[in-house]
Formats: C-alpha cells, sequence, structure tokens
C-alpha cells in the first residue's frame, strides 16, 4: 500500500473513530460515565467483536492491516499529549503534604497484586493462549504483576478533572499515588522485556535513565523553563515562538523516554509537573486540551479495540483463568489502596474514594498489554481477557466514587444540621 493509500485510509479511519467515540461518549454520560470510558467502549465496539463481526468485508476495508502503524502513531502522540497536560495540573505543595500517604497506597497497590500474580502465575503460565511458550515464570509473574497493579493514570486525572477535584488534597494524593504505581510498573516491564528479550542492558536503561530524567528535570529543568513562562502575557493568546518551544520539548522529552525503554507519557508528564505555574500552564491547556481530547486520544483507544476478541470469553478453557485474573485484579488493588490509606492516617472517606480511583485500570492498562503483546509475551487471548479487565475496573471506578462523595456529602449535612436529611 503506497504513502497515499495510507493517508486517505487514515483521514477517513480518523472520521469514523471521532464521530463514533463522541457518540459512544454521549451515551456513557447519560449513565454517569465519563465520556473516556465510552471511548474506550467505542474502540471495543469497532473491532472485530463487533463492526467485525456484524460487518466483516467493512470493518476489514476500514481498517487493513496495512493501516495500523500510521493509526498507532498517532495514538502514542494523544496519549503522550494528555499526560503532557495532566503533568500541568499537578500540584507540588499537596504531594509534599502527603507524601507519607502516597507512598504507603503506592506500595500497597504494587506488593498485594504482585503477591497475587507470584500466586497465579504457576497456573496461568501453562493455560494456552495466555503467555507465549517462550515465557518463563518470572517473566509470567512479573508481566501479571504490572498488568494488575498499574493505575489508569490519565483515566484517574480526567475523573478527578471532570469532577472538579483537580488541585485538591484528595485529588493530588490519588494522582501522586497513581504516578507511582505506574513508574514501577514501567520499570518492572522494562525487567520482563529485557529477560524475555536477553537484554539486561534495556532493564538498566531504562531504570537508570528515567531516574536520571527525573532528577535533571527537578533540579534543573524549572529552572531553565521560566524564561518561557516570563514571555507569555497577562491577557492575550499564548505567543507561537512559546508554544513552538513548548511542544519540541515535549516531543524530545517524550522520545527520550521511548528511547530507554520507559514510555513517551513519562516525559511528558514530567516536563508539564515542571513547567512553571500560571498564565503559561493555563493558556497550553485552553489551545490544546480540545484537539488532544476529541481528537488525537481516541485513536489509541481504537488502535487497542481492534485487537480485542471478545470470543475469548465464549471458550470453556479460558473461563476460568479470567475469572481468576478479574478477580485478582479487582479485589487486591482497591482493597490493599483502601487499607493503605486508612493505616496512614486518611480519613474513612479520602481512603475509600483513593480505592475506588486506585482501582481503574484504563489507558495505561493498554499500553502495557499493547507493549506486551507486540514483544511477544502475552497472546491475544490474555490481552483480550485484559483490556475487558480495563474497561470493567474504570467502569466500576465512577459509580463507586460517586457514591462515595454522595454519601459523605449526606454525612457532612447530617452533622451541619439540614433538616431536609433524614
Amino acid at each position: 500500500m503506497s504513502t497515499a493509500q495510507l493517508s486517505v485510509y487514515f483521514f477517513l479511519q480518523a472520521g469514523v473513530i471521532i464521530l463514533v467515540c463522541r457518540l459512544v461518549g454521549r451515551l456513557a454520560q447519560r449513565f454517569g460515565q465519563p465520556q473516556v470510558v465510552g471511548e474506550m467502549i467505542a474502540g471495543v465496539t469497532l473491532g472485530p467483536s463487533l463492526f467485525g463481526a456484524l460487518l466483516p468485508e467493512t470493518q476489514a476495508l476500514l481498517f487493513p492491516k496495512a493501516s495500523m502503524d500510521m493509526l498507532y502513531v498517532a495514538g502514542q502522540v494523544g496519549v503522550g499529549m494528555y499526560m503532557f497536560l495532566v503533568g500541568t495540573e499537578f500540584r507540588a505543595d499537596h504531594f509534599r503534604a502527603r507524601y507519607r500517604s502516597a507512598m504507603a497506597v503506592s506500595w500497597a497497590g504494587i506488593l498485594v497484586p504482585f503477591l497475587l500474580a507470584f500466586a497465579l502465575a504457576p497456573w496461568l503460565q501453562h493455560v494456552p493462549g495466555l503467555f507465549s511458550e517462550k515465557t518463563r515464570f518470572i517473566e509470567v509473574a512479573l508481566f501479571l504483576g504490572a498488568a494488575i497493579a498499574i493505575t489508569a493514570f490519565p483515566m484517574l486525572a480526567r475523573i478527578i478533572h471532570e469532577r472538579g477535584l483537580a488541585g485538591t488534597p484528595l485529588g493530588t494524593l490519588a494522582l501522586t499515588a497513581g504516578a507511582m504505581d505506574d513508574a514501577a510498573a514501567w520499570c518492572i516491564l522494562a525487567i520482563v522485556l529485557a529477560s524475555f528479550g536477553g537484554s539486561w542492558m534495556q532493564a538498566w536503561l531504562a531504570i537508570g535513565g528515567g531516574i536520571a530524567y527525573l532528577s535533571f528535570m527537578l533540579l534543573a529543568g524549572r529552572r531553565l523553563l521560566r524564561p518561557l513562562a516570563a514571555r507569555v502575557p497577562e491577557q492575550g493568546p499564548l505567543p507561537p515562538s512559546v508554544l513552538a518551544w513548548i511542544m519540541a520539548l515535549f516531543f524530545l522529552c517524550a522520545w527520550s523516554m521511548d528511547a530507554i525503554g520507559i514510555h513517551a507519557v513519562f516525559g511528558g508528564f514530567i516536563l508539564g509537573a515542571c513547567l512553571p505555574r500560571g498564565v503559561l500552564t493555563e493558556r497550553l491547556r485552553e489551545l490544546l486540551q480540545p484537539m488532544v481530547v476529541v481528537v488525537l486520544l481516541p485513536l489509541f483507544f481504537t488502535y487497542s479495540g481492534l485487537k480485542t476478541q471478545l470470543s475469548v470469553f465464549l471458550d470453556p478453557a479460558m473461563l476460568l483463568p479470567a475469572t481468576a485474573i478479574l478477580l485478582a485484579s479487582f479485589g487486591g488493588k482497591a482493597i490493599a489502596c483502601w487499607a493503605a490509606a486508612r493505616l496512614s492516617g486518611e480519613s474513612p472517606h479520602d481512603a475509600k474514594a483513593i480505592g475506588a480511583l486506585m482501582n481503574a485500570r484504563g489507558l495505561m492498562e493498554l499500553l502495557i498489554i499493547n507493549i506486551g503483546l507486540q514483544a511477544g509475551v502475552i497472546e491475544p487471548g490474555l490481552f483480550s481477557i485484559l483490556v475487558i479487565m480495563a474497561i470493567l475496573t474504570t467502569l466500576m471506578a465512577t459509580p463507586l466514587f460517586n457514591r462515595i462523595m454522595r454519601n459523605h456529602g449526606a454525612t457532612a449535612a447530617r452533622v451541619a444540621g439540614d433538616p431536609s436529611l433524614p
């Protein structure tokens, strides 16, 4: 397929994807779910399980295999830029205030899922359709642990933003713990890929390079970025020269993290977190967020959905392993994070909210399993199970979180003596 033909397919695919994601997202909002949940579901409906089952020839014509690389790159740009915008809302002061709680929640959200993964690995390693025959026990356990421990960091950020909790202590605690969990999961994934590919140098490069990048950005990056903020006027649009510098830095930071084997999203997030707060970050969000959220991010969800086969749940041999993985994912993360938050001194309300939010997998789950599938560590059966796990845990997060917030509001009103409440 020529480059001209690929561009024609991409424009058609992008138009269809945006329309379907907006329609399904609007439907999800009617049921109390955030737009992003509908976009995840829309991605799966455009794949072989629904669209491909009803109109296989049309689906194959719209999404030929030769066009997938272009869709993949566009989706990676979208998720990277979204994480950059999430970073611009990160509050360091709240992180310092709740550092102890964030560490406790993060460690619990990592250790318990990995204990469950090591318990399940001896059995799941030998179930056909889950892991490659070349994977060893330690690789199976570590990859499964990372997949269960991962948090839907962008999804969590979007729920917090849509609920008006961005910049609040609760929102910052959840984002901090989620960031720690995901950074640890990516480092462990680098170890798995290095072990599977026989290159331990890649694992050391990922971990050492990630620490070096974070240290540089925290110690020197903030100071070097201040002149950009000084060039933004209090009134008026963002100067094109400042936007050009920011975008160049974003792509270079994303490239550096991708090149060492962590992931581009962390390069963008850390850059956003280190930008001087004020007019600069406000203008960037106003300018970039609509394009990123509406146009680019749905491309990634659809790319993952095109690889998901729901028929795996109809296979009797896969039903028990799928149930075990789903139960370990649902229980291990939420309960562990709730207990850690309570033990570290958080209120019952905040601890429950943290457990509900941290249990969502969403976008980051899709990222990690896409990498595992491309590297040959996992097979399509496990990929499909984990996609469904990502959707279900994310579907559960918002209703649980909303219920916790409503109950807390009703309790506070009763304490204040509101006569309209029982």
